[in-house]
């Protein structure tokens, strides 16, 4: 009995500080960047903190509902699917209805792997790479498990059901290093050669739409998600990067070695060979879907000398802060 209550309060102290903090840094936002970020305050004078406060309780009531691991990625992929359907609605409006609902009242492309081509086209960092590497160093591989527009998609067609056909390790390595090479290489040939903007975005474009085919193509049929575990070059940035991130996900000596882990992994991080490393692969993105299918609590986080428990809880609330906090300014 003692032990479900000081469950039940680690959940609502967990809440209430996912709400807190969530707050203050949509608050940050709403006082210091000008013209407003928040949609709530373009709309209408004041509506900023209106909808600041609605984030920040809603950030706190997913912490309650996803503090059970049981439960955790069925509301994980949710949310994250949610995240999505706003993030391309404002798009949407923001082309064919006003512009507000673009962040700068620019277009530009939603595509995951521009954010680091983006840098060697445009010469220099902008907001976006500088969001990309510090929601790594806060929240590890979280980016692509919960915070990128476009992975939603590439879990969702990857599917909970059917026999995992994952690439080996090597194969993979060789096709994320080679997309990456050429998302950077194209992009700094067409800033080199002052190729015209038109041109420019038809590769763009291109480039996106072979994305959406593996989706829809590979990661359908072989059940991994392969558009963000093999093409995405952001998701390979984020698997080499997150390692400047004190977050880990390891094996205890609890495992027993059924492989129940290999069965749920969307992304093709637990093999066999890996369990008996006892860690993930690299391309591990510590969504903890595996820490639910495996029935001997052999999988846990590790964070600088806190029991796993707290640094499990604590990735979580960070992980929910920052996603509230791109449910409510992430736009193009």
């Amino acid at each position: 009995m003692r032990k479900k209550i000081n469950i039940q309060k680690g959940a609502v102290l967990g809440a209430i500080l996912t709400t807190i903090v969530a707050g203050m840094l949509l608050s940050v936002v709403q006082v210091v960047v000008k013209p407003p970020l928040l949609l709530g305050e373009r709309l209408l004078p004041g509506g900023g903190w209106v909808q600041i406060v609605l984030a920040a309780l809603f950030g706190g009531w997913l912490y309650l509902q996803m503090f059970d691991r049981k439960r955790r990625g069925v509301w994980r992929r949710r949310i994250w699917l949610l995240f999505s359907i706003v993030f391309f609605s404002q798009l949407f409006l923001g082309i064919f209805v006003d512009s507000v609902f673009l962040m700068s009242g620019k277009l530009h492309f939603p595509i995951p792997g521009l954010i680091p081509a983006g840098v060697f086209y445009r010469g220099e960092v902008s907001f976006m790479p500088f969001l990309f590497l510090v929601t790594i160093l806060l929240s590890g591989g979280a980016w692509c498990s919960q915070l990128c527009y476009f992975g939603a998609w590439d879990s969702l067609a990857a599917g909970k059901n059917g026999k995992r056909e994952v690439p080996s390790s090597k194969m993979r390595s060789r096709m994320r290093w080679t997309v990456l090479f050429v998302f950077i290489g194209v992009a700094s040939a067409l800033r080199g050669f002052g190729v015209p903007v038109i041109y420019s975005t038809g590769i763009a474009v291109f480039a996106g739409c072979v994305g959406i085919m593996i989706i829809w193509f590979v990661s359908k049929r072989r059940h991994v998600a392969m558009h963000c575990s093999s093409y995405c070059p952001a998701g390979t940035l984020v698997m080499y990067l997150k390692y400047v991130s004190p977050w880990r996900l390891h094996l205890n000596d609890r495992c027993r070695h059924c492989m129940a882990c290999t069965r749920v992994c969307r992304y093709g991080a637990l093999s066999k060979a890996d369990v008996l490393k006892g860690r993930p692969a690299i391309n591990c993105t510590l969504c903890g879907d595996c820490l639910a299918g495996c029935r001997h609590d052999a999988l846990e986080y590790h964070f600088w000398g806190i029991s796993p428990i707290l640094a499990e809880r604590l990735w979580l609330g960070t992980t929910l802060v920052l996603f509230t906090c791109f449910l409510s300014i992430a736009r193009v």
